[in-house]
C-alpha cells in the first residue's frame, strides 16, 4: 500500500512542490519595484474566411517602473485580453535600463526605427514630458519628467516606441561619461 502512494503521490507531491516554488518566485518578484502598465494601441484585424469572418487583435503594451527601466512589447491573440497578456509578457522581457539624471535625460539623443525618427531633448525642472501618443507612454514609464521630444518620421505607434526605446538605449550616463574621461562630475559640468 505504501508503494501504491509513492508511486500514484510522488507526482501530485512534485507538483504541489512545483506549485509552493512558482508561489516563492512570484512573492520575491513582488518585492521588487511595481511595474506599470500601458497599452498604447489596440487593432482589430479580420480575415474573411469560408466559414466567415475571423477576428484578431493585436496590441501594444509599455511597461515601466518609473525609476529608469522601460520595455515594449507586442501581441496577437484571437481575444483581447490574451493579446493584451501576450505584449505584457513581451514587454517585461525586452526592459531596458536608462540613465536619468535630475528627473530628466542626460543629454539629447535621436532615434530610429524604420521610417520612425525621434528627437528627444533634456528640459529644465517644471517643463513636464513635452511628447505626443506613444512617445509620451514610454517617457513616462520610464521615469523622465522633464523632456522635450518630436517625431520626426513614421507616426505608427510600433515605429515610434521602437524609436522611443532606441534613442533612450543609446543615452550614456554623466558617472560614465565622467569615468570614460578622467575627470570629475563637477569638471564634467563645467564645460
Amino acid at each position: 500500500m505504501a508503494d501504491n502512494r509513492n508511486s500514484g503521490g510522488s507526482g501530485g507531491g512534485r507538483n504541489r512542490r512545483d506549485n509552493d516554488r512558482k508561489g516563492g518566485r512570484n512573492k520575491e518578484q513582488s518585492s521588487e519595484p511595481e511595474l506599470r502598465e500601458k497599452m498604447v494601441a489596440l487593432n482589430r484585424v479580420s480575415k474573411v474566411t469560408k466559414g466567415g469572418r475571423t477576428f484578431t487583435f493585436a496590441a501594444i503594451v509599455v511597461v515601466g517602473d518609473g525609476k529608469g527601466k522601460v520595455g515594449s512589447g507586442a501581441g496577437k491573440a484571437r481575444d483581447i485580453s490574451e493579446a493584451i497578456q501576450k505584449a505584457t509578457d513581451n514587454a517585461r522581457k525586452s526592459m531596458i535600463k536608462v540613465p536619468l539624471h535630475k528627473g530628466t535625460i542626460p543629454h539629447e539623443q535621436l532615434g530610429k526605427y524604420g521610417a520612425g525618427k525621434v528627437l528627444i531633448k533634456p528640459a529644465s525642472e517644471g517643463t513636464g514630458v513635452i511628447a505626443g501618443g506613444a512617445m509620451r507612454a514610454v517617457l513616462d514609464l520610464a521615469g523622465v519628467h522633464n523632456v522635450l521630444a518630436k517625431s520626426q518620421g513614421s507616426s505608427n505607434p510600433h515605429n515610434v516606441i521602437k524609436a522611443t526605446i532606441d534613442a533612450l538605449k543609446k543615452l550614456r550616463s554623466p558617472m560614465d561619461v565622467a569615468k570614460q574621461r578622467g575627470i570629475s562630475m563637477e569638471k564634467l559640468f563645467e564645460g
